[in-house]
């Protein structure tokens, strides 16, 4: 049965409920006080913290070995994150359902791409874009309802002129759009360029990661359709540094730069037109695990409101990949707070408590 735990709160539930105290028993909250004793854990109370776009078990030079990808989801739980949406990997990280000591992991099996055009070692190279609804099938079918497609990334092949350009044509995105949803699973799509996204909101994707090319009429559909984007200023944070490097595309790296002086910009006007912003660090990679309070500190720092960035980071994110919170008779999966996240988002970076299935891990 474990310790039982009297969480002393408050204990923020979702936007509108807040309650004085709950309990941990059997490794399940419950509202109703048992009788015995129990440990008491002071302090703010939010469900636990949601990374929607990480990488565990993807480094920079492609998979990474168990031990490896161990350490990262550690990294990851020990700052409050306990449901990572892994956003693709190279590395088969099933293994981690089989692990109490950690995070909740939703996998959307591998990158698709296609040669040159992606990371080298990140995706999956198919042959040919015809071969999209097929590989889609296939991923859908490896990971836990989720499937990532490449929409753009920079074309070599045009010499100096090369840029962004989309990977897919519209007829075999949509139709790869529809066997992952005649599958059960939902679509999420890394995009940076504008050209792209006409034909990702047409196909009816589920979700947008980066999505830094969006236009004021991209902004409008995209709000329309209430389809999420997760915003990984971390990541857009490098877009200069890239840009540094892209001498030989002076086309692109104009455009990175470009993209990068408006990131604070871009997300507040995503927000402003009433797009759901989601919380995603995009570790892995070239980015380091354990960064949600650097990622979700950006968002404020854009503009949002630290209510809308935590409950973004939590039990938002949580309702909309299916996964319960903070209630009866749930798994008790919650972080501790000396002081209220909502008021100041720079509370995340130091959580007093941390608990995963009703174990205290941190």
């Amino acid at each position: 049965m474990g310790d039982v735990l009297h969480l002393t709160g408050p204990v923020v539930l979702d936007d509108d409920r807040v309650v004085g105290e709950a309990w941990v028993v059997g490794g399940r909250i419950t509202f109703d006080r048992p009788g015995g004793d129990a440990t008491t854990v002071d302090g703010w109370v939010l469900p636990g913290l949601v990374d929607v776009h990480c990488h565990i078990g993807l480094a920079a030079e492609g998979a990474v070995d168990r031990a490896t990808a161990e350490a990262q989801a550690l990294a990851d739980r020990d700052t409050g994150v306990l449901l990572v949406r892994d956003a693709g990997s190279p590395a088969d990280t099933g293994w981690v359902h089989r692990r109490d000591d950690l995070p909740r992991l939703i996998r959307a099996g591998r990158h698709l791409a296609l040669p040159k055009r992606y990371l080298r070692h990140y995706g999956r190279e198919l042959a040919a874009p015809e071969g999209l609804p097929d590989a889609v099938a296939e991923e859908a079918a490896r990971g836990d309802g989720w499937v990532k497609l490449v929409a753009d990334w920079i074309d070599r092949d045009l010499g100096p002129d090369g840029d962004l350009r989309p990977l897919w044509p519209a007829d075999l995105l949509a139709e790869a759009v529809r066997v992952a949803h005649a599958a059960g699973a939902r679509v999420t799509a890394h995009t940076f360029a504008s050209e792209s996204l006409d034909d990702l909101l047409g196909a009816g994707v589920d979700c947008l990661e980066h999505a830094t090319g969006a236009e004021d009429r991209h902004v409008a559909r995209i709000a329309d359709a209430g389809i999420p984007v997760t915003a990984t200023l971390l990541q857009v944070a490098q877009f200069g540094a890239i840009a540094e490097r892209a001498d030989r595309y002076p086309v692109y790296a104009a455009r990175m730069r470009r993209m990068h002086a408006r990131r604070y910009a871009h997300v507040r006007d995503l927000h402003d037109a009433g797009v759901p912003l989601l919380v995603g660090t995009d570790a892995g990679g070239t980015i380091g695990h354990g960064r949600i309070a650097d990622e979700a500190a950006e968002m404020v720092a854009a503009g949002l409101p630290d209510r809308v960035v935590v409950a973004a980071a939590s039990w938002r994110t949580r309702a909309w990949l299916g996964v319960p919170g903070l209630a009866e008779g749930e798994s008790a999966d919650l972080v501790v707070y000396a002081d209220d996240p909502r008021e100041d988002v720079r509370v995340l970076a130091d959580p007093a408590a941390v608990v995963l299935r009703g174990s205290r891990v941190a």
